[in-house]
């Protein structure tokens, strides 16, 4: 099939709005509320380097699609539809093209947003793929990482670690009885690393009342250090406030290699948040009518003016809990 043929069958059916003109044009229109400003990010996946060559390719589109919806629900904006840059390889199949795009309509009717339009090309080697989420917050209020503030709590959204976990798991499947895993419990590990949940349930308590807020991709420790160099303060981390899966805490019980792990790995796709004491109380409220799971872990300081100060610093059992300098994901 030619790319015209391929764009009709597979991706016109997801394009609904009426700005993408059922992707028969070069352009596409985007209507955003009176009010309101533009968001826009943009995530890449590549074959064997964000997920592996043979997974469900349901799966890979709603991740792709999910690792963006992440940012843009960690700006406490809301999702308007997205662009998608495709570049499948000459050997790729047609049936994994169509559950694909099944994979990216069963999302959109799950976010409530459409395909605006993109662009498919032919990869070399592997599968690649480029989503441009798009998003709208009223002007002058999106919640950026820079503005974090000493004095406020720090929070995140879900369980933290379970991706990181899941590849571990992918890797490795003897890691199972080594952690003493159920069957139950490495099935939720490696679903999170193949399918995130953005809490864009969670935008508008963020919007309201975070001063700073971002998600969490490259790992806990590695984001929020990020925030913290940004913003000019420096963080206290309780690990034993850490929120984790059933199977999570299992695995990380008296292995504090696995903890590392959890904290350092990436992939959580939380949202990770700086919220002034005197917020707290409505910011947890709103989560609960939003039923978004969170927890407190830490607080915000004042940095420390010696050099080669420690920017986040972890506790574990009342004790420092310790890092190698590498340790966070690293694209390069």
């Amino acid at each position: 099939m030619d790319e015209f043929g391929l764009i009709k069958r597979y991706f016109a059916p997801l394009a609904t709005s009426s700005g993408a003109a059922g992707l028969l044009d070069d352009v596409a229109t985007l209507e955003i509320p009176e009010g309101h400003e533009l968001v826009l990010n943009k995530d890449m996946l590549a074959a064997d380097i964000h997920f592996f060559k043979e997974d469900d390719p349901q799966a890979v589109a709603r991740k792709a699609l999910r690792v963006n919806l992440s940012d843009i629900a960690a700006k406490g904006a809301t999702p308007l539809g997205y662009l998608l840059g495709v570049g499948f390889p000459k050997t790729i199949d047609e049936n994994w093209i169509a559950a694909f795009s099944q994979g990216l309509a069963i999302d959109q009717d799950v976010f409530g947003i459409s395909l605006l339009g993109g662009d498919t090309i032919r990869s070399p080697e592997r599968i690649v793929l480029s989503v441009t989420a798009l998003g709208s917050a009223p002007k002058g209020q999106l919640v950026r990482r820079h503005t974090a503030q000493a004095g406020a709590q720090i929070y995140v959204t879900g369980t933290i670690g379970d991706s990181a976990l899941g590849l571990q798991l992918r890797l490795d499947r003897e890691k199972e009885s080594d952690w003493g895993l159920s069957a139950e419990q490495s099935e939720h590990l490696l679903d999170r690393y193949l399918l995130p949940q953005p809490r864009v349930a969670a935008a508008p308590a963020v919007l309201q009342f975070a001063c700073a807020s971002m998600d969490i991709s490259d790992g806990l420790v590695a984001d929020l250090g990020h925030m913290c160099r940004n913003s000019g303060v420096r963080a206290q981390v309780d690990l034993d406030k850490l929120p984790l899966s059933e199977g999570a805490r299992v695995a990380v019980e008296g292995r504090d290699d696995v903890l590392r792990t959890v904290i350092t790995g990436g992939d959580d796709y939380e949202i990770l948040c700086a919220v002034l004491s005197e917020n707290c109380s409505g910011f947890e409220g709103s989560l609960r009518e939003a039923s978004v799971p969170f927890a407190k872990i830490g607080e915000l300081f004042e940095r420390e003016t010696q050099a080669g100060a420690t920017e986040v610093i972890l506790f574990k059992d009342g004790e420092p809990f310790l890092l190698r300098g590498d340790e966070g994901f690293q694209h390069f």
